[in-house]
């Protein structure tokens, strides 16, 4: 290195310390700690690519930074092969040194220092929004940026602003219920709504799908959150473009008003008026009301005179093993023009971290969540099953879910007999006493589309992040509860779906 490029370093408070062959250079990094090293690629002695691989050898994680005249290809690939950290083709200034170097050790530091400044104008932005009446639309958009925020600042704890993320996120959801509460009425009276609910997804996205002469597969996964989806979309982005909607999920939020709801295209006392057998298994048992979907979906399709051939193929993966099986046969599936994959672990692991202390443990909080779906779809059968259709022709994929999950934090008294409902985001039975201000309460059923199960039946919908506990053991129940994920009310987390088109590159 020349000295005008030390100078420029050691002015700027770097300590710089030269070699002037490999040998000597491999003798430093064993002996001494540095953060960074440049390597130029002629030297007596040792060659640059030799002395890259011992020095790799000896410290694996140093960042090594090559200085070449030579501009070949072979050379620029050998060195990305060696775990080059970055290439500078000669002649070199001192500024690209100094770039280099403010790129590789302060760049955390200085996009943290960035992402604070346009974090505290965003918090100014989204407030000044939450004081005009917001549209659907916008409602969406805001989730969005809200959702990105979250997830750009998991790469940055050391800046302290995940509390200042959760405080912005429950004043948005406040404001977010009470739009819900005046709005959804009209949604689900209106033919012509101004955004699609979960018994539009089939007609609004899938429909039009199987016209085109492709196979169609229709991905649910059941209890993805936004943020589940973009974390999944990382490790897709090699394999497929991507167009992604977004429709809103019908309320309660939970798996046998929601998903039943989009493999029927109907709202819940439509469907409980034409398939009353679905509504009679157990009150609270969701994967006994939604053993149906298949026929839902077969019913569906009739109903708007569409014929496939072959049939339409249904599969739900419980099961780890069946899921591996299944993956190992996909391409096969590629024969029929519609086949709808239901797939269960997102919702097994929000349910399941509410009952495990070790999956708490692992997961304490969203920023984890998300790293430990990030974690289970890099090995899923679900992302093996995704890359073997990338590899089909005319195959399109649709994924969506049926409803995304909360963090609860709060919880309130609910008071109802022996026969009310279990769920902690949503109950019906009779007589249901809770505080308003923490949920939605439907005196006549039928006003939201859900069936009564008596003449007394009535349901409340948690707001923002509260959970219902009963009077009975309320202080256990408060705190085993809280922290959890949960479903079925109302929030940004829980109805604002993806659902996003796949196409191979």
């Amino acid at each position: 290195m020349l000295t005008a490029h030390v100078r420029l370093l050691e002015q700027k408070g770097y300590v710089v310390e030269t070699a002037t062959n490999g040998d000597d250079a491999i003798q430093l990094v064993m002996e001494k700690g540095y953060d960074l090293v440049f390597l130029d690629e002629m030297m007596p002695g040792k060659g640059g690519l030799q002395t890259l691989a011992e020095i790799k050898d000896a410290e694996p994680n140093l960042p090594v930074i090559m200085v070449t005249k030579n501009e070949a290809e072979s050379l620029m690939e050998e060195a990305i092969g060696g775990k080059i950290t970055d290439y500078l083709t000669k002649p070199v200034n001192p500024s690209q040194i100094l770039m280099a170097v403010k790129k590789i050790l302060e760049s955390k530091k200085i996009t943290g220092e960035a992402m604070s400044r346009d974090y505290a104008k965003e918090l100014q932005n989204i407030a000044i929004s939450l004081m005009n009446p917001l549209d659907e639309q916008e409602w969406i958009d805001l989730y969005i940026r809200l959702t990105n925020w979250d997830m750009e600042l998991d790469g940055h704890p050391e800046l302290g602003l995940r509390q200042t993320v959760l405080d912005q996120k429950r004043e948005c959801n406040v404001e977010f219920s009470k739009f819900v509460e005046r709005k959804y009425r009209s949604w689900i009276e209106s033919d012509k709504r101004p955004i699609p609910l979960s018994p539009d997804v089939l007609d609004k996205f899938v429909v039009p799908e199987l016209g085109k002469g492709r196979s169609v597969f229709f991905f649910v996964i059941d209890c993805m959150r936004l943020d589940q989806w973009l974390v999944m979309e990382e490790f897709l982005t090699d394999y497929f473009s991507f167009q992604r909607d977004h429709y809103f999920s019908i309320l309660p939020t939970a798996t046998p008003y929601s998903r039943n709801s989009i493999f029927s295209g109907l709202f819940p006392m439509d469907l409980e008026k034409r398939f009353p057998e679905i509504w009679q298994a157990g009150e609270d048992d969701e994967n006994s009301r939604n053993r149906h979907e298949a026929l839902l979906l077969e019913k569906f399709l009739e109903r708007r005179k569409i014929v496939l051939k072959p049939e339409p193929k249904y599969v739900k993966i419980v099961e780890a093993e069946f899921g591996r099986q299944f993956e190992s046969n996909i391409a096969s599936y590629a024969q029929s023009k519609l086949t709808a994959v239901v797939v269960n672990f997102v919702d097994m692991l929000a349910h399941g971290r509410s009952d495990s202390p070790l999956l708490k443990e692992i997961a304490p909080d969203e920023a984890a969540y998300r790293s430990l779906t990030r974690s289970w779809f890099q090995h899923s059968s679900l992302f093996g099953m995704l890359q073997t259709l990338a590899r089909q022709k005319n195959v399109t994929i649709l994924m969506t879910t049926d409803h995304g999950s909360v963090r609860c934090m709060r919880g309130s008294k609910v008071v109802g007999d022996k026969e009310a409902s279990t769920s902690l985001r949503y109950k019906y039975g009779r007589n249901l006493k809770v505080d308003e201000k923490n949920a939605v309460f439907v005196k006549t059923p039928s006003d939201f589309k859900l069936p009564r199960t008596s003449v007394t039946t009535n349901y409340i919908l948690a707001k923002e992040d509260y959970y219902f506990v009963y009077p009975t053991d309320f202080h256990r129940y408060l705190s085993q509860y809280r922290d959890s994920f949960q479903h079925g009310g109302i929030s940004m987390e829980e109805m604002i779906l993806p659902i996003v088109k796949l196409e191979a590159k």
